[in-house]
């Protein structure tokens, strides 16, 4: 898996993922299934050691039914 060097900004995706699936009592397949994504790469994500694109941002955000700006926002 190819990964890029980590920022901050990444992190505050990571986090802002976990704690959206923490509240609603969702798993990563549950997201997964939600969004249209890979478990494995969600994972990886919400470890901060895969990068995100805009693209997937946007499904994550439709599998949360929230505007992408959110899983931006610190």
């Amino acid at each position: 898996m190819k990964t890029t060097p980590k920022s901050p900004l990444r992190d505050i995706v990571a986090r802002n993922m976990r704690k959206l699936r923490s509240e609603r009592g969702w798993s990563q397949e549950f997201l997964a299934n939600e969004s249209g994504l890979n478990r494995t790469y969600l994972s990886a994500v919400e470890r901060s050691e895969q990068n995100i694109s805009i693209d997937n941002l946007h499904r994550v955000a439709q599998g949360f039914g929230v505007e992408a700006w959110m899983l931006l926002k610190p």
